[in-house]
């Protein structure tokens, strides 16, 4: 890696610094702790890297479900953080036998929902293989429906035949092959798809627009739902919004290891990027 690619890589690791609650878990827990304080729920994730293990990758996701779920602390309090674990399956090797039952048996012992979080498109069949296994050990399992593919209205279908939560998003990497569409088209085709079938959906957008439109139709169909944010953008007015749909927010509380939530690469395309590139930079002073 040469001078200016380290540089840059050093640049990115301190904007990405506000869009985790830290590097330790129990940064996580003080974070869902003072949104539980907040009356917002929360979705707990550890942020690997490559080097990463699974079998540290592991033991950072079962240490999420005692901390978060399980804490005298939080048993003790009227603020008990409503949350659940979200995992990367690709991070765990698509191992059933040897990491994810760990996770299943103490998410079992805790009551707690595990979801799967979406990946790039070549994971989604293994995925969807490994939700299946785990949904023969545990029922209580989510995923997660990038609009931005197409496929993702038939693995709508089959979220809904298998009894999955599903938390639908834009989607932050293109299709194969051309599988590719308009993300906020495609959002608004799947909550469509999913309206009136799905036991729970998370609209997961912080664009206004989007989440009225999506909260509104579910709604209106019967389908339990509730408004999904990103720690570290903005919520307030999205906070709103939940309030005046009458539906609950929740907030994805990512820690260990800082991602941007964009990609510098497409900034040619969307010159706005550099813009939020440069704000991230001046907030994480």
């Amino acid at each position: 890696m040469g001078k200016a690619e380290s540089a840059l890589q050093s640049l990115i690791r301190r904007a990405a610094r506000p869009y985790t609650a830290g590097p330790a878990v129990a940064d996580a827990q003080t974070v869902c702790q003072r949104l539980a304080s907040e009356g917002i729920s929360n979705t707990v994730c550890y942020w690997d890297v490559y080097a990463d293990q699974p079998a540290s990758i592991l033991q950072a996701y079962v240490r999420l479900l005692n901390t978060s779920f399980t804490a005298a602390r939080y048993r003790a309090c009227a603020s008990r953080p409503d949350c659940y674990l979200s995992i990367k399956a690709p991070a765990l090797n698509f191992n059933i036998d040897l990491v994810l039952k760990k996770v299943l048996v103490e998410a079992r012992r805790v009551n707690a929902i595990v979801h799967f979080d979406a990946m790039g498109p070549e994971t989604v069949d293994r995925t969807f293989l490994l939700i299946e296994q785990a949904a023969d050990i545990y029922p209580k399992i989510g995923c997660t429906l990038p609009g931005r593919w197409r496929r993702s209205l038939n693995d709508a279908e089959h979220a809904v035949k298998m009894g999955l939560r599903v938390r639908v998003v834009k989607g932050e990497w293109a299709g194969i092959g051309g599988d590719d569409r308009d993300p906020c088209e495609g959002f608004l085709n799947i909550v469509e798809r999913l309206a009136g079938h799905a036991v729970h959906v998370a609209v997961a957008t912080h664009n206004p627009i989007l989440a009225r439109l999506s909260l509104r139709r579910l709604k209106n169909a019967g389908t339990p739902c509730e408004l999904e944010l990103l720690y570290g953008l903005p919520q307030k007015p999205m906070l709103r919004i939940a309030r005046d749909l009458g539906v609950r927010a929740r907030m994805y509380v990512p820690y260990g290891h800082s991602g941007l939530p964009y990609r510098l690469k497409n900034a040619f395309r969307n010159p706005r990027i550099i813009g939020w590139f440069l704000h991230d930079l001046w907030r994480s002073k």
